[in-house]
């Protein structure tokens, strides 16, 4: 499920009954890792998050997943980063393995959170950041908030923001349905806090694709309350995104900043608002990288906006390349303008 912004608010329907599988190959064990927690670091107020650490090297990368993604989103990119870094995915509060709830304004509690499990978990900074979707929010609001602890930035496919040219009538539309998709979520968390959970509706049969300890993990990390409620918190960030621009004070002076570009980042919307939409996130994304002296726009070609499923190997150059760290492993990222 992704998390692009008004006109993908219902994509969480994917969480829902609606589909079932293609045939798939046996269970990939290797994904088995997820199935268990790495290590849970308790950051305050009664939250623990689950913290999977690997490889070794400096600077660490941080990786910060979309917004009802965990740490699993980055399973072919972190294996290919520790080969050169130590590098860190982590679950939100009550994502995965994670414990608490995530809560409003979510982008701003979520790297408040962050800051406090880099901290817990006494890990070396400057760091580099890597955000994929909503985690690109979160990444950039710790990175104002925290300069100090930040040595450069990699995003993802950055959400579009102040959509222009939404109709009256298009936008009443899609209220009315994100209201209903609301009402859905917290009939799930509801559901949820029954004994025992009764999650009909709001889960899709288990992935044919993983173990049935791994299933049997994800299912049991979407049968806590919590986790609708943080859900609820970061579509209702997701949305609100629609309606603001990039702030014009947001500025991460010369921090290297990369933004990785898909070029086929909509093919889950409807064919006529794609214009609109790509419009505004081509805007969006040349503003944020104008709020770093050292920012650019890395095009990749054949990608969703999952990047890091789709092209894993370009999201491991482009943080070598932010890092300072190109021509160790693999090629650079890209053939444009290299960093200043």
């Amino acid at each position: 499920m992704t998390d692009k912004g008004l006109f993908a608010a219902l994509a969480w329907a994917s969480f829902a009954l609606t589909t079932a599988f293609a045939e798939a190959p046996a269970p990939n064990l290797a994904l088995d890792v997820y199935a268990v927690p790495g290590e849970l670091v308790a950051i305050g107020n009664g939250k623990r998050l689950n913290l999977r650490c690997s490889g070794s090297g400096s600077p660490t990368v941080i990786l910060e997943s979309g917004a009802v993604t965990d740490s699993m989103t980055w399973s072919d990119v972190q294996p290919l980063l520790a080969k050169t870094f130590r590098v860190c995915s982590y679950d939100r509060a009550s994502y995965g393995f994670s414990e608490g709830a995530a809560s409003a304004p979510y982008i701003q509690s979520t790297a408040k959170d962050l800051h406090a499990l880099l901290q817990a978990a006494k890990i070396a900074r400057p760091v580099v950041l890597v955000g994929h979707s909503l985690g690109t929010n979160i990444v950039r609001e710790y990175a104002s908030k925290y300069p100090t602890d930040v040595k450069a930035i990699v995003l993802l496919d950055p959400p579009a923001q102040d959509l222009e040219g939404v109709t009256a009538e298009k936008r009443e539309a899609v209220d009315k349905e994100n209201a209903a998709m609301m009402e859905s979520i917290a009939g799930c968390g509801r559901k949820a806090a029954k004994n025992p959970p009764e999650l009909e509706g709001c889960l899709r049969p288990p992935n044919p694709k993983f173990s049935a300890a791994l299933n049997a993990a994800q299912h049991a990390s979407k049968s806590r309350p919590a986790f609708w409620e943080s859900i609820a918190n970061a579509l209702r960030a997701g949305r609100a995104l629609d309606r603001e621009p990039v702030p014009a004070t947001e500025t991460h002076g010369a921090i290297p900043l990369i933004i990785l570009q898909p070029d086929n980042p909509f093919d889950d919307e409807p064919p006529e608002d794609r214009p609109m939409i790509e419009t505004a996130r081509i805007r969006t994304q040349k503003a944020i990288a104008a709020t770093s002296t050292r920012g650019k726009i890395i095009p990749v070609a054949h990608s969703s906006h999952d990047v890091q499923n789709d092209q894993p190997q370009i999201v491991v150059d482009a943080v070598k390349e932010a890092a300072g760290r190109v021509g160790e492993g693999s090629n650079a990222a890209g053939s444009g303008q290299q960093l200043k």
